[in-house]
């Protein structure tokens, strides 16, 4: 069964301590511009990340990093604002959703690519062939000289409307 992300509620109707002295709930932050919407966040996109399960832990980490880093570069709407600290150090804007991970069999890899083909849903591609190379021209060479149906993918990203996204994550499982 695939788990799903969603933020909580806090506008008063999740659980609350023994004691609380705002019987109302938790009070709502407030910025110069007003009051900040707090209630649940629920995307109609998704983004995610599926992984060959026969990968080391740190190929999982570096394929996940890697494909990732693609989705931003050519979808804008992905990045959200920059962040700041208390004392306005500032930091830069990240995805504004969040990033599932899955992971499946080399064949599940293969279908979810398919289906994505197919879909023409924004994607990202990691193959074996990429963990011998060390730049940026030596990766993109080692994707383009193997065809479409021949790629040893060991990862994928993709990003889209999230029934879309789920249909091509068909038969993935969530990542450990």
């Amino acid at each position: 069964m695939q788990e799903t992300y969603k933020t909580r509620s806090y506008d008063g109707r999740q659980s609350q301590g023994m004691s609380t002295d705002n019987p109302e709930g938790p009070a709502r932050p407030e910025t110069s511009e007003g009051p900040v919407d707090t209630g649940p966040v629920r995307f109609d996109s998704k983004i995610a990340v599926l992984l060959r399960d026969d990968l080391e832990p740190w190929q999982r980490l570096n394929v996940t990093a890697f494909l990732v880093s693609g989705l931003g570069t050519v979808l804008p709407e992905v990045i959200g604002e920059p962040y700041a600290d208390a004392d306005d150090t500032a930091y830069l804007p990240m995805f504004r959703q969040p990033v599932l991970v899955f992971e499946g069999s080399k064949e599940t890899l293969t279908a979810a690519h398919t289906r994505a083909l197919g879909r023409a849903l924004p994607r990202a591609v990691f193959t074996s062939d990429l963990f011998a190379t060390g730049n940026d021209r030596d990766n993109r060479a080692a994707v383009r000289a193997v065809p479409t149906a021949e790629l040893d993918l060991v990862g994928l990203a993709v990003y889209g409307p999230r029934n879309g996204v789920d249909k091509v994550m068909k038969g993935a499982r969530m990542h450990r």
